[in-house]
């Protein structure tokens, strides 16, 4: 690296370098400092402006090198100029009326503004003085017409996409204003991107993280799981493997495998040494998914986990509660705590041990480039890893080893559905609302096998941290709102089976079904959706397995001691999803009387609550004699 890209300026006198390069003289605007990196407690310049690569700082640590830069050698050359004028504007300065940009959105403005700069090069205009609504318009219609040809090969650009491709088109005309090339007027001035992307009048599904169906959760996890309680004797296999290739350090890679194998074989494993490597990669697999989906984590802030991340808390009344800190790039706040079970912390555990070697292959990189250049800013960068648990190592870059990136993880993730016999399509992403439907299924109450897990995942635990000095500043919140997001839409769901044209029964089942038969209740609503938003928001409801309770404490004894109590609760709405409940409660019941030893009081209670089921399911239009609609 060149002695020019070291300073010792700090970094305050670079922050105070002008926003705005129209006046500065080309000699002053070609060695502005684009990005620089701190190394070893001196700065080391990354980019300057005359650079047609402009390397990035800042971006997480999942994401991979090949994303980690600016490109200006793939705009077309009548923009070059223009476009690093006001991408530099826009990081220095941001747009009006917002902050300005991180790496990653920096980014991501340059990717989605390239397809109109190919589009303009294509019509032979060569400055955005050209560029008019009309031309920003056939824009729109040809993104539309686009198809896919990797990723859903066939199909048109979601309307995610569409908006990012409109978007930055606003940006651009935006930012050209402080360029010697503007756009004239807005590209569109009578509606927006997201108008045009056709998101304006979607329902809030669209653009959702697909939801992991509960059957193909379930076979992940499984697995995951068994895969982890097993992962020390694994670790032990590996560290004897390791020990085989240290004594025999020297000889020729050949024979080091074969003595690995007849060792592996003494110890019981079946499958030889490729087998063996995988099943330590998909041990760091099973541990991602098992982690993911009991915290509530992204996939960044995983990556950002590091060895001694777990810690524990105990209140005033000996309930332990387990931690898992990180540091989240999604809001300012930095670090953040997300609880965590048991399981999560053996996983932790599992993953300190499994990163020792690669930790140590770091620990080797960083002092052998210290040797060789000690302002190599490599060298900052592979310290950022070093503590890190979820690590890879890249064969093409000489065995570099460093955090696994997103899109890595995700062919992991997809490799490993597919070993479970599985085919749908999995993402890192997908675990956290995994995570935050499960809570809220478990706050809503049918989901009692969680209970362990989440009796802790309640509002009113949230507000009594968020309020608390020391924890209350960590919390990750946005997951709290996620969980209660998921809630809002379950009890949607819920409200909707009750408004559609299947019986109810239970006091406030039938109260409902007799409100819904006056037009006149029904008329007060702009539309059914608004009808079920409003009944759902203004009504307590929770699962308690044999019905859904509206009551707004759990005080009833229909939801513990005396089950069969709701049919006729004033609180109580009983659907067809709770027929076979009262079916085999009614079986059940009917045993019961051929028994000789509950005596004539136990014989009355057995009498009454045949009655109360049988009457639920005579409602729901069951006849349980019958067993048959």
């Amino acid at each position: 690296m060149s002695k020019n890209n070291v300073t010792m300026l700090p970094w305050a006198s670079i922050e105070q370098q002008p926003g705005d390069i129209r006046e500065l003289p080309e000699s002053d605007r070609e060695a502005l400092i684009v990005s620089a990196i701190h190394v070893d407690g001196h700065w080391v310049i990354l980019s300057r402006y005359r650079d047609n690569i402009w390397q990035l700082e800042g971006l997480t640590s999942n994401v991979p090198d090949n994303m980690r830069n600016l490109d200006f050698n793939r705009v077309p050359a009548a923009f070059l100029a223009v476009m690093k004028s006001l991408l530099y504007r826009y990081l220095r300065r941001g747009r009006a009326g917002q902050k300005r940009p991180v790496a990653s959105t920096l980014r991501n403005v340059f990717e989605n503004v390239l397809p109109f700069l190919r589009y303009l090069s294509a019509l032979k205009l060569g400055h955005f003085g050209a560029v008019t609504p009309m031309i920003c318009a056939n824009y729109v219609a040809e993104c539309r017409e686009i198809r896919q040809t990797r990723r859903n090969r066939g199909q048109a650009l979601s309307p995610a996409a569409l908006e990012r491709r409109f978007m930055s088109v606003e940006a651009l005309h935006e930012l050209s204003q402080y360029t010697n090339d503007p756009i004239p007027r807005h590209p569109w001035p009578d509606t927006s991107a997201r108008a045009l992307a056709g998101r304006a009048s979607l329902n809030s599904e669209a653009g959702k993280t697909p939801l992991i169906p509960d059957e193909v959760f379930c076979t992940l996890f499984e697995k995951a799981y068994e895969q982890v309680q097993h992962g020390e004797r694994l670790l032990d296999l590996r560290d004897t493997l390791d020990s085989v290739a240290v004594a025999r350090k020297g000889q020729v890679t050949r024979s080091i495998q074969e003595h690995k194998v007849r060792q592996l074989t003494a110890l019981g494993w079946e499958g030889g040494l490729e087998t063996f490597n995988q099943a330590i990669k998909d041990l760091r697999t099973a541990s991602y998914i098992v982690l993911a989906s009991t915290s509530g984590c992204r996939n960044h802030e995983l990556a950002n986990v590091k060895a001694g991340a777990c810690h524990r808390t105990e209140d005033d009344e000996g309930t332990v509660f387990h931690w898992l800190r990180s540091t989240s790039e999604k809001t300012d706040t930095g670090v953040h705590d997300w609880m965590i079970p048991k399981i999560a912390v053996h996983v932790l555990r599992l993953m300190e041990r499994w990163a020792e070697p690669y930790q140590a292959m770091i620990d080797a990189e960083i002092s052998e480039r210290r040797t060789l250049n000690s302002s190599d800013p490599q060298i900052a960068t592979a310290q950022k890893h070093r503590h890190a648990l979820f690590l890879g190592v890249a064969a093409t870059k000489r065995n570099q080893v460093r955090t696994l990136s997103g899109s890595a993880w995700n062919m992991c993730l997809k490799a490993y559905a597919k070993s479970c016999g599985l085919n749908w399509i999995l993402a890192s992403h997908q675990f956290r609302r995994k995570f935050a439907n499960y809570a809220a299924h478990s706050q809503f109450g049918d989901l009692r096998y969680l209970r362990e897990h989440f009796a802790h995942w309640s509002m009113d635990m949230t507000l009594g941290y968020a309020m608390d000095q020391d924890w209350g500043q960590h919390l990750d919140i946005e997951l709290y709102e996620d969980i209660q997001s998921e809630l809002e839409d379950i009890k949607s769901e819920v409200v909707g089976t009750w408004l559609g044209d299947t019986p109810l029964t239970g006091g406030y089942g039938r109260s409902i079904k007799h409100w819904q038969r006056d037009s006149a209740n029904l008329a007060i609503f702009k539309s059914h959706a608004s009808m079920v938003t409003s009944i759902a928001e203004s009504t307590a409801i929770r699962s308690n397995g044999h019905a859904w309770c509206t009551a707004d404490d759990d005080r009833c004894v229909g939801n513990t001691m005396e089950r069969t109590r709701c049919g006729d609760c004033n609180n109580a709405v009983i659907g067809g999803a709770h027929v076979g409940i009262y079916q085999r409660l009614y079986d059940n019941l009917k045993r019961l009387l051929d028994c000789n030893d509950i005596g004539d009081g136990g014989r009355q209670r057995v009498l009454r609550d045949l009655d109360r089921c049988r009457d639920v399911l005579m409602q729901l239009g069951y006849d349980p004699e019958e067993n048959v609609a």
